[in-house]
Formats: structure tokens, C-alpha cells, sequence
């Protein structure tokens, strides 16, 4: 009788910790998904809709979820372009600086953007976050 209960105590103990351990995974993509969205740099608002999360899952002693955003306009904020680039994002790749290009029935000149970092700044506040969370 003693055996299943100490089973059934085991189970429930791995159960709430299990639980526990989702729920800050979760609280840490949703943090780190939030600040990104609030930190990115706003035009159209076509790259900050591009940033999404994926749900908790759990493979078995894994629990993962991810924030990610595609395309080449997020690299370009975080680490700049032509003469602004910043060290890693590889530094500038164009063939020619200055540059131009055509855009709403306009020609533009550029030497580059200047970083607007908003990827590194988030991580920094989500691990502080998951440090806490996971060291208590």
C-alpha cells in the first residue's frame, strides 16, 4: 500500500513540475515575442506582423517554443547596412557604396542604414527573465 502511494506522490510531484516548467517557457517566449514586436523598428509594420511564436511543446525531458522572424529586413535593423554596419551581421555586403535604388516612382541614394537593434535587446530581458524563473 506505502508503494502507491509514494508512486502516485512521485507522479504528481513530476506532473506539477512538468507543468511548472511549461508554464515558464511559455512566459518566457511570450515575453521575448512582446518585446520584440514593442523594440523593432516601424514602417509598414509588414516585418513586426512577420514576428511569431510557435506553441509549448514537450519531447520527452525537452520543453521548447520559439520566437523567429524571416526575411532579410529584420538583419538589416538589428545589424545595419553599407558603411553603418555593425559587427555581427557580417558587415556590409554591397558591391558599391554609395548605392541607389528606385522606389515609389523615386530614385534614393544611400550610404547605408544605421542599426536599430531589436532582437539582442529583447533576448537580454527574456534570459533575465528565465534566469529568475528557472532559479527559484
Amino acid at each position: 500500500m506505502a508503494r502507491n502511494n509514494l508512486a502516485s506522490a512521485l507522479k504528481a510531484f513530476s506532473d506539477k513540475t512538468i507543468a511548472q516548467a511549461k508554464r515558464g517557457v511559455e512566459t518566457t517566449r511570450d515575453i521575448h515575442y512582446n518585446e520584440t514586436r514593442r523594440r523593432i523598428a516601424v514602417d509598414t509594420g509588414e516585418t513586426r506582423e512577420g514576428i511569431t511564436k510557435t506553441a509549448v511543446t514537450r519531447s520527452g525531458s525537452t520543453i521548447s517554443a520559439e520566437v523567429f522572424v524571416l526575411g532579410m529586413v529584420p538583419i538589416w535593423l538589428e545589424f545595419g547596412t553599407g558603411i553603418h554596419a555593425v559587427s555581427g551581421g557580417g558587415g556590409s555586403r554591397a558591391k558599391k557604396i554609395p548605392w541607389t535604388y528606385y522606389k515609389d516612382g523615386r530614385f534614393y541614394t544611400t550610404y547605408g542604414m544605421v542599426a536599430q537593434p531589436f532582437w539582442f535587446p529583447s533576448l537580454d530581458v527574456t534570459r533575465q527573465y528565465f534566469k529568475n524563473y528557472f532559479s527559484n
